[in-house]
C-alpha cells in the first residue's frame, strides 16, 4: 500500500488484513443460497470444515468474533447467571458489556496471570455457593492467544486442567480462540488439541487468516442449535452469505499453515527495536505475532502521540494504553515493510528531545 511515494505500513492489528487474490476469486465464484434457511452450500461447507478442524460436532458462521463470544455466553447461560473470565480478557474489556446488557449475565473478573492464564485456585474460589443471595456460576471463559498479555498461547494442558475443574463443578467452558491458529502454530499442535477441553470455541477468520469478515462458533449439535437461535435474535442471520464463507474456506485451507512466518517477523521486529531510546520491548521474544512496547515514564510523548508521529511517516502502530504500544505482524507485512517500520520508529524515537540533561540511553 502506498501514500504517494511513501510506504503505508499498518501494524495496528491483524484485523487490517485484506483478502488475498485467491479469496477474491473464490468469492466471485461462490455458489450461494439462503443461509437462514440452511440452504447456502458454501456456508454449510465452511461450518463442516470448521467443526472438523476444531474436533467439534457442529459450527455456526457469524459476522464477528464479538458476536461469536456473545452467542456462546447467551447459549450457555440464563439471565442472572454468572461467567468467570479474565480481567484482561477481550470479552470483559472490549465487547461493550454485551453479555450483561443483552443477556443479563453477570461477569466475575479474575486477574489474569502474566502468561494469560487464570489461576485455577482463583477460578475455583470464585465459583458461587448455592445461596439465594448470589448469581449462579454457569460458565468459565478463557482466551487463546491472549491479546492483552502479549499475544501468548495457552497450552492444551492448562486448558484441560480448567476443563476438568469445570466438569467437577458442573460448569461449561468457552474458549475465545480468536487467534487459536496462531496459538497452534506457536505450540506446534493441532487446533483441535487446544479446543478439545472446551464445550465451545470461537475463532476469527478476519485477523491473521485474512478473510474479509466472519467468525466461527463450534460446539456440540445441541449447543449450536441454541446459538443459531441467538444469532437470529442478535440480527446475525445472513442470507446469501456464501460469498463471505468462500473466503473463509480459503483462509482455513491456505492461510492457517503460514502463521509461523508472522511470528518469525514479530521476533525480528522486536530484536530491531531493542535498545531504542524511550521504549522497552515488553515481550521479548514475542510468542506469536504481537510486539508490545512500554514507553519510559520520562518520555514527553504518550503512546497516542508517538503513534501519531509514526503515522505521519506512513507507519501505523496501535496505542494499547497511555504508555503502551502494540505492533502486530500479518500476511501483508513482508520483510521490506518490517525493515521500513523499524527504521521509521527508530528515527521518531531518536528525534524526541529529552526533558533533562540525561536522556535514556539508546
Amino acid at each position: 500500500m502506498q501514500q504517494g511515494d511513501q510506504p503505508s505500513i499498518d501494524l495496528r492489528s491483524d484485523t487490517v488484513t485484506q483478502p488475498t487474490e485467491a479469496m477474491r476469486a473464490a468469492m466471485a465464484q461462490a455458489v450461494v443460497g439462503d443461509d437462514v434457511y440452511g440452504e447456502d452450500p458454501t456456508v454449510n461447507e465452511l461450518e463442516r470444515l470448521a467443526a472438523r478442524i476444531m474436533g467439534k460436532q457442529a459450527a455456526l458462521f457469524v459476522p464477528s468474533g464479538t458476536m461469536a463470544n456473545l452467542a456462546a455466553v447467551l447459549s450457555h447461560c440464563q439471565r442472572g447467571d454468572e461467567v468467570i473470565l479474565g480481567d484482561q480478557s477481550h470479552t470483559f474489556l472490549y465487547e461493550a458489556g454485551g453479555a450483561a446488557a443483552l443477556g443479563g449475565v453477570h461477569p466475575f473478573p479474575v486477574p489474569n496471570e502474566p502468561d494469560g492464564t487464570l489461576d485455577p485456585r482463583r477460578v475455583e474460589s470464585s465459583i458461587r455457593p448455592k445461596d439465594v443471595h448470589f448469581p449462579t456460576t454457569r460458565l468459565v471463559c478463557l482466551e487463546n492467544t491472549h491479546n492483552r498479555c502479549g499475544g501468548v498461547p495457552i497450552s492444551a494442558e492448562y486448558t484441560a486442567r480448567i476443563g476438568e475443574l469445570c466438569r467437577e463443578h458442573g460448569l461449561a467452558l468457552h474458549l475465545d480462540g480468536a487467534r487459536i491458529f496462531n496459538a497452534a502454530a506457536a505450540l506446534a499442535v493441532e487446533p483441535r488439541a487446544l479446543a478439545e477441553p472446551a464445550d465451545s470455541v470461537s475463532f476469527c477468520l478476519s485477523k491473521g487468516l485474512c478473510a474479509p469478515v466472519g467468525s466461527l462458533l463450534c460446539g456440540d449439535r445441541e449447543f449450536i442449535a441454541r446459538a443459531r437461535r441467538v444469532r437470529k435474535q442478535l440480527g446475525g442471520g445472513m442470507r446469501q452469505a456464501g460469498i463471505l464463507a468462500a473466503a473463509g474456506i480459503v483462509a482455513l485451507q491456505q492461510m492457517a499453515g503460514r502463521l509461523g512466518e508472522d511470528h518469525a517477523r514479530a521476533r525480528r521486529l522486536a530484536a530491531r527495536l531493542q535498545g531504542l531510546p524511550w521504549v522497552a520491548v515488553e515481550n521479548d521474544p514475542p510468542a506469536t505475532n504481537m510486539v508490545f512496547l512500554r514507553l519510559d515514564d520520562q518520555c514527553p510523548l504518550d503512546a497516542a502521540q508517538l503513534a501519531q508521529r509514526t503515522a505521519e511517516r506512513g507507519v501505523r502502530i496501535g496505542a494499547a494504553g497511555s504508555r503502551r504500544l502494540r505492533l502486530v505482524t500479518h500476511y501483508w507485512i513482508d520483510d521490506q515493510a518490517l525493515e521500513w517500520a523499524a527504521k521509521v520508529l527508530g528515527e521518531v524515537l531518536r528525534s524526541i528531545p529529552s526533558l533533562s540533561a540525561n536522556p535514556p540511553a539508546a
